[in-house]
């Protein structure tokens, strides 16, 4: 398992999200079905001691959206 930092974009509005998956592609497809039509891309750098993670993550046994945070 993986942890990534995601940008989400609509417009001006400009979101972060961390998500766990097996893959940085899975990352990303899993940001593009929590928000359809908007522009998803990987935070990079991607931080060296936070990238690989222990085991399945928690309540789903591949993936998680860990949180979201708005930033103006």
């Amino acid at each position: 398992m993986i942890r990534v930092s995601m940008e989400v974009r609509e417009g001006a509005a400009l979101s972060r999200t961390t998500v766990q998956a097996e893959s940085i592609r899975e990352a990303v497809s899993i940001t593009r079905r929590r928000y359809p039509g908007r522009d998803v891309r990987v935070k990079f750098p991607i931080d060296a001691d936070d990238f690989f993670i222990e085991g399945p993550a928690e309540g789903n046994a591949r993936t998680r959206l860990l949180m979201v945070a708005s930033v103006e």
